[in-house]
């Protein structure tokens, strides 16, 4: 099916316009940073056009979801419904912005896969809400972000593009490593996964040995900015991480000697220009040769927001909301992305839980992943909240991996959720995860679906076993 630029946009008009007909509708959104960036899109639009409206944070939708719904007499489904077909028993006035695949429900749905794009790449769901509503298009990068669609390229890149013309928001060439805002400069190289960095990632000892082999000092006096000048802007992002005084710090002050810790974003461009080309050369000189491509790419700043902040970059911001909708805050991460007075200092606060959740999930996932032959299995049952356990899969998931990872948990009504993570080179093989778990989940009476590279699920406990056999059939 070729590309219906025109088609897609004419959707979202007439989307748009049967909005702007509502009294008060109920926004249903999923409670990731595409669902909370697409819902905090869809409730600016509202609150411009002078409506009343409400907001309801959801992991799916399943039959009790649907079953509460009964009865709204408007409903807006953002990040969720096109898959969704139990939507379709509901009565009511209600449209779908989404960018799941879709088999098309009975309502008007505005989705990037009815018009020849593909929703796992190409647009998100605050993507598609931007389209509709036209406000907040930095709002609608970091949704993007969150969804792993970087670089961006066909209506993402159109979107950015539209947020530049607005200066709010710019793309520059950087280093890709996550937390070039908030985190010290070997706390940043120690976490790096995407590109994973061999010799360096999971050191951070040896990380700070090589930020001082380059000659950049990892500390600068109170107040000091990247030209050794008066910086009047506050310290980098809240985080933990272990040993050497990071913990107490994460790119703010160290107690033991009231110096603050460096970050990448507060080096100078020669500073810059060094770190990268050392850690290029530390990288083929190590063989890794392909690694070194893999180092500077697009990077998109949010320069609407306050900078130094987590805000300040769309991967950092993705990660506050994050850490939000999977704490069971998700308004909190709406209030953050709508500019509400003390959000970002309460998100902020969340961040510390949610990080060293993710760690001790990934020290857990990095013994405990099995082999399964056809995909690997982390098991993560009573020890990683079902509201991480996509992320913690995602973030496991690095390197050059050849076949898919399964991870599931348990919610809090004792079902399994399940998450699934490919890569974009088994993708391009043919591997569509959101219809093999669509398939698999509902051959066991569960429901599933999502994108090729990315999707998720819940079934019975009792199903298990049935359902890891089915996954494998369809692999």
């Amino acid at each position: 099916m070729e590309k219906d630029w025109d088609g897609f946009f004419a959707r979202c008009k007439e989307v748009a316009q049967a909005v702007e007909k509502m009294h008060s509708p109920l926004v249903v959104n999923h409670y990731d940073c595409d669902g909370l960036t697409s819902g905090a899109i869809t409730a600016a639009a509202l609150e411009k056009m002078g409506k009343k409206y409400r907001i309801w944070t959801v992991r799916k939708i399943d039959d009790e979801v649907v079953e509460k719904l009964h009865g709204e007499k408007e409903i807006i489904f953002t990040d969720l419904g096109g898959g969704s077909a139990g939507v379709d028993r509901l009565e009511c006035n209600a449209v779908i912005i989404d960018h799941h695949q879709t088999e098309g429900r009975k309502f008007l749905q505005a989705n990037p896969h009815l018009f020849g794009f593909d929703g796992g790449t190409e647009v998100s769901a605050a993507g598609v809400a931007y389209c509709v509503f036209r406000v907040l298009p930095e709002i609608a990068i970091v949704g993007a972000w969150g969804d792993v669609q970087y670089p961006f390229i066909s209506i993402n890149k159109w979107i950015l593009e539209q947020a530049e013309k607005e200066g709010v928001a710019r793309v520059e060439k950087s280093i890709r490593l996550f937390g070039r805002v908030s985190r010290p400069l070997a706390q940043m190289l120690s976490f790096a996964d995407e590109p994973y960095l061999p010799g360096l990632t999971g050191n951070e000892e040896r990380c700070m040995q090589f930020c001082e082999t380059m000659g950049i000092r990892l500390k600068e006096n109170a107040g000091e900015g990247a030209h050794g000048k008066p910086d009047a802007a506050g310290g980098g992002g809240a985080g933990t991480a272990a040993g050497n005084g990071l913990s107490r710090a994460q790119g703010k002050f160290d107690a033991a000697d009231g110096k603050r810790w460096r970050t990448y974003h507060m080096l100078n461009d020669e500073e810059k220009r060094k770190f990268v080309s050392s850690l290029a050369e530390f990288l083929a000189e190590s063989g890794y040769d392909r690694k070194v491509e893999e180092l500077v790419g697009e990077s998109y700043l949010i320069t609407s927001r306050p900078q130094e902040s987590e805000m300040a970059d769309a991967g950092e911001f993705s990660t506050l909301l994050n850490a939000c909708g999977r704490n069971d805050q998700p308004q909190l991460g709406i209030d953050v992305c709508l500019g509400r007075e003390g959000a970002y200092e309460q998100a902020r606060a969340l961040l510390l839980l949610h990080r060293k959740n993710l760690r001790e999930g990934i020290a857990f996932a990095q013994k405990e992943t099995e082999d399964f032959g056809k995909f690997l299995l982390l098991d993560g049952r009573g020890v990683i909240a079902d509201g991480i356990i996509g992320v913690v899969a995602g973030m496991l998931y690095s390197g050059e991996r050849k076949k898919p990872i399964l991870a599931i948990a348990l919610d809090d009504a004792g079902m399994v959720k399940i998450s699934m993570r490919g890569t974009k080179e088994l993708v391009k093989n043919g591997l569509n995860l959101g219809a093999i778990l669509h398939e698999a989940c509902a051959a066991v009476g569960g429901l599933g679906g999502g994108h090729k590279i990315a999707a998720g699920g819940g079934i019975a406990p009792e199903k298990l076993d049935e359902f890891l056999r089915e996954i494998g059939k369809r692999l």
